[in-house]
Formats: structure tokens, sequence, C-alpha cells
């Protein structure tokens, strides 16, 4: 199975919302996803496609830094623009978004489809984001996590996201704590030596498993 990431459109919310239903307590509205994809100064958001062959019209290899808005082949290439019929062919398993505020970058949401979680999909979306983040001007990156979910501690603290805070009672579905996560460095060479490391590691992976 192929994998690649592209800007999220209004056409894909009902997708995103199916996935989202799976993952969150308390999903988003639809006019919630709407809201944040007009506003494109401050907010991107990505989704992840599954394919069963490589995207068409694949040229070349990416560069081992930020891609900017570009579509990214998991298989460690750059993908143009996919055809009309992509929803069907390529459907959506996974979601993320952030959005700008001042100079910090906040992960709003990431979310993978049950049926291809442990394959990298949530890592290339984390990947995607960071990228948006540098477009966006950001000098650092914050997020909110479970203090139970372990799995998405590990794969932050990977990228070199440190603790800096606990958010009491964050999560209004059990009242559970949330850990206030952030690279307060983006801009730091070491930072971006570490992220192109890391996609190169898991765009290798990536490409075994396809």
């Amino acid at each position: 199975m192929y994998y690649f990431i592209e800007p999220m459109t209004e056409e894909d919310i009902p997708a995103v919302q199916r996935i989202e239903a799976q993952s969150f307590p308390i999903p988003w509205s639809a006019n919630t996803y709407r809201r944040e994809l007009r506003d494109t100064q401050r907010c991107r958001y990505l989704v992840a496609r599954a394919s069963p062959t490589p995207p068409p019209q694949v040229t070349s290899p990416a560069p081992a830094r930020r891609s900017g808005f570009l579509s990214q082949l998991f298989g460690a290439f750059v993908a143009q623009p996919p055809p009309p019929d992509t929803a069907a062919s390529a459907p959506i398993v996974g979601y993320g978004g952030l959005w700008l505020s001042a100079d910090e970058a906040h992960v709003t949401t990431i979310a993978v489809d049950p049926a291809h979680r442990r394959r990298g999909v949530g890592e290339l979306l984390l990947t995607g984001l960071i990228d948006q983040a540098y477009e966006l001007g950001a000098a650092m990156i914050t997020l909110e996590v479970r203090v139970s979910n372990d799995a998405a501690q590990r794969l932050y603290l990977k990228y070199g996201f440190t603790v800096v805070g606990t958010r009491r009672r964050y999560y209004t579905d059990n009242g559970e704590d949330a850990l206030l996560m952030s690279i307060e460095t983006l801009n730091d060479p070491a930072c971006r030596e570490r992220l192109n490391a890391l996609r190169r590691q898991l765009y290798a992976r990536l490409q075994r498993q396809a």
C-alpha cells in the first residue's frame, strides 16, 4: 500500500469526520472544518490517502528539506495534484491540522483510520504539519496529548517535542489531563537536521512496506 498527503479540501470533510468519529469522543462539526479551511492565512490541514499503486504523475525525489505545500508520496517522492477520481481510488485514511498564533503553530488535530494505524501514516502527517509550520513562518510548534496516550507521546518525543506543562482536566469527555508539548526551536539547524534524518528513515520504512 502506498500513502501520500495533500491539502484538505471542503469535499474531504465527510471522510475526515468518519475517521474522527472512530478516534475522538467529541468530534468537530462540519462547519468548524469549513471555517478552519477558509482561514488560509493561519490554518493548514492535510489528509493522508492510501493507494494500491503509486500515485500518478510522480516526479523527482523529495529534497531533504521542507517541501512546502506540495503533496508528498510516502515512498519519498513528490506527487503532483491527483486526478478527479482520487477519492475513489485512494481513500482518505488520516488527517491533521494546525493553526498559527503570532509565531507559534499549534497542532489542533491528528488522527488515522484504525485500519491503517501503526504503518507510519500518523508520523507522515506529523512531518507534513511541521512542514506547514515552517511554511507559515512559525518559530515554535505546540500540541496537547492525553497523559494516557503513550504511543503518541513517544512519537512526539522522537521528533524533538518536550513536555512543557500539564493542562488539568483538559479533555471534557472524561476529565483526563493533557500534556502540553512543544518544539521551541524550530529554526535551529539541529532541529531541521533531526526532521530531515527522521523523514529519510520514515520514507525508507514506507518504501519497504509498499
